[in-house]
């Protein structure tokens, strides 16, 4: 089945495409199981990713990035989705901590940190969520209390990618306890800070070569320059500014998922005989595989259109919500029904599909719940 080219595709993106699938294929796949094994990648895989240029691709040329747009990104994701990997962090890398740097930090805290993080000298984390805190980020309890010319830190963060290695952390903390929204501020903290600590790279049912953490910070001091932009209980509305390019990373996500799920459910079921003919032979999987050919195409339209309304900056936040829930959904019932299709060796882990279908999972809830997101849409109608 030919794959229908992007509208936002073109030449660099071609040659992008091509080395970011040679990439994949030398550094990644061949170490998928040992990274799962490990619960982390290997530090290098970070140097060698910016030694060849594709960290940063979305951030200026002058800051040490590729000087790329959204598009350069979605390329990279997609061909990670392709290698049936969820271990590498790399889109929050590129596609969020960095644009946080970007967006709001100042002229010196740009150049300090985004040629490192294109390098791959430094690993960006964003710590948001708390273990009593998810998706209500205006009730987060950590606290940065200014002292002097410092601010001082103390609360957790669970659930934090990239955490067991990230060297710079984008803080979600309260700068006024006794204000909601208007108490968030944005702090960066560097991870050789005293104070800092890193918990337990958390056991997850899937996506287990990620180093998902816990993060502590106990009377952690950083000079108040760290505070990401002008002036403190900012980071309320900077969040719900960039939240819409984390969940259409997500949604990219999703939809180079099903692609991919399909791919491999074609290949097996063309090649595994039952009864004496081809799995593919019978009805119902001829049905079923147009039913996730269908639904795999709609959601690539939709999600081509998000790409390049994002592009020229016109994503409005319930479009990207809708695009949020509904791949994300409908990526975890594409890979229910093709993990079925290779009965038992569905539920085998040394197949992508088995990996897909648990690593997929979360997408329904990380980048705010698919709950959350309708509750954004029916605010919208």
């Amino acid at each position: 089945m030919a794959a229908n080219r992007s509208s936002w595709m073109n030449e660099d993106l071609d040659a992008l495409r091509e080395l970011a699938r040679a990439f994949m294929n030398k550094e990644l796949v061949p170490n998928i199981d040992k990274y799962r094994e490990q619960h982390h990648v290997d530090r290098d895989l970070w140097n060698k990713a910016g030694e060849v240029g594709l960290l940063c691709l979305s951030i200026p040329e002058e800051y040490g990035g590729g000087g790329g747009t959204f598009a350069h990104e979605a390329v990279l994701m997609e061909e990670q989705a392709r290698a049936v990997d969820t271990s590498w962090g790399v889109s929050l890398h590129n596609g969020i901590v960095a644009h946080y740097l970007l967006a709001y930090g100042t002229e010196e805290q740009k150049q300090q940190w985004l040629p490192r993080m294109a390098s791959g000298e430094v690993v960006g984390a964003i710590a948001m969520t708390e273990p009593g805190t998810g998706s209500d980020l205006q009730s987060v309890k950590a606290k940065a209390i200014r002292d002097g010319d410092d601010y001082v830190i103390n609360g957790s963060k669970t659930f934090i990618t990239n955490g067991a290695q990230a060297d710079l952390i984008i803080l979600v903390a309260k700068t006024d306890p006794t204000q909601g929204a208007a108490g968030v501020s944005l702090i960066l903290v560097e991870a050789d800070r005293a104070g800092f600590r890193r918990g337990r790279v958390l056991d997850k049912i899937g996506q287990k070569g990620q180093d998902t953490s816990e993060l502590f910070f106990e009377d952690v001091r950083v000079p108040v320059s760290n505070l990401l932009g002008t002036k403190e209980g900012q980071g309320f509305v900077q969040l719900m500014q960039q939240l819409p390019q984390e969940r259409l990373i997500v949604a990219m996500g999703a939809v180079a998922g099903m692609e991919v799920a399909l791919e491999h459910t074609l290949r097996y079921t063309k090649e595994r005989e039952a009864f004496g003919r081809p799995v593919f032979g019978f009805q119902n999987t001829k049905f079923k595989l147009a039913e996730v050919a269908t639904e795999a195409r709609i959601a690539r339209v939709f999600i081509d259109d998000c790409v390049e309304k994002h592009i020229r900056g016109e994503l409005d936040i319930p479009t990207v919500a809708m695009a949020k829930w509904w791949t994300t959904d409908r990526a975890m019932q594409v890979a229910d029904t093709c993990l079925q299709l290779f009965g038992g060796y569905g539920y085998m882990n040394e197949y992508p599909i088995a990996r897909m279908w648990v690593d997929n999972r979360v997408q329904l809830i990380y980048a705010g719940t698919n709950e959350i997101m309708k509750e954004i849409i029916a605010r919208s109608l």
